[in-house]
């Protein structure tokens, strides 16, 4: 049976799993479903119509499912889906999604959500990402796999952060991160390559240097399209998957608006119909 504290206050709807923890003082919401071993500590308030997975733990203060901070929302029902084992720590607020957006945010697995992170209405959170306190979300971004977010990092709404990719602290990031990369600064800008995460993932030091290489060649070479910079690429390294992803997001990026891939879809009172949904965290 799930374990739930006299003084908080369940929803007769909620699902508990049987390993399910409920702490003081917390509020959990209809719609809500809360897997096994999962532990909400304290304090913790789920609004709504979200899904949280098994073995999760969420420190007091947080408050996920709330309905999204966007003048476009008028009480749609949509939700908020978070796989399993995740940290969010204290004061952390993840929104549930919009009917513009898709409907939904995604929060996958093995995340550390520090202190005080916000995460906005329709973000795709992939798996094994660390947002460090006080980083900012906007709507509709995507973080994609292994991504590691600074402390008080702002990301513009539709910025997609790349695969094992690390974004410094304080960084205004208004433009997609590419994958494996490093971007520090206002705005933020591409500083290095990630080898540290590539290292860390198992990937050879042939595949290490050969980022490095595509990194002086994209980033600091002057001269030259970014098409035929990529091309040169794709046949100097066809064998090396980083690279080939690489240059599939750099490529995205530029189809874009104001260096966003996902933007291109994007859809509002002035623009019509979205043409698609923030892509998978995986890419």
């Amino acid at each position: 049976m799930p374990k739930i504290h006299p003084t908080a206050v369940v929803d007769a709807s909620v699902k508990l799993a049987s390993g399910a923890v409920i702490g003081p003082w917390c509020v959990v919401g209809p719609g809500v479903t809360i897997g096994d071993d999962t532990e909400l500590v304290s304090h913790v308030v789920i609004d709504r119509d979200t899904t949280i997975g098994r073995e999760n733990v969420l420190h007091p203060f947080t408050v996920v499912g709330g309905p999204p901070q966007d003048k476009k929302y008028h009480g749609e029902r949509t939700t908020l889906e978070v796989g399993d084992r995740n940290h969010i720590r204290e004061y952390a607020s993840i929104h549930r999604g919009t009917a513009n957006g898709g409907g939904v945010t995604v929060v996958g697995s093995d995340n550390l959500i520090m202190g005080c992170v916000h995460v906005a209405h329709d973000c795709r959170i992939g798996s094994g990402v660390i947002l460090a306190n006080n980083a900012m979300v906007a709507g509709h971004v995507t973080v994609c796999d292994g991504a590691n977010v600074g402390g008080g990092a702002g990301l513009h709404h539709f910025v997609r952060v790349g695969t094992r990719s690390f974004v410094g602290a304080m960084a205004r990031v208004s433009k997609d991160v590419p994958p494996f990369m490093i971007v520090e600064g206002n705005p933020a800008e591409v500083r290095g390559h990630n080898a540290i995460a590539m290292r860390r993932m198992g990937l050879v030091d042939a595949e290490v240097e050969a980022m490095k290489d595509a990194y002086k060649r994209l980033f600091r070479d002057r001269g030259g399209s970014i098409l035929a910079k990529l091309d040169a690429l794709r046949a100097d390294y066809s064998s090396c998957v980083s690279v080939m992803a690489l240059c599939d997001a750099v490529l995205e990026t530029t189809g874009g608006v104001h260096g966003r891939a996902q933007e291109s879809g994007r859809s509002d009172d002035k623009r019509g119909t979205r043409v698609g949904t923030p892509g998978a965290p995986q890419a």
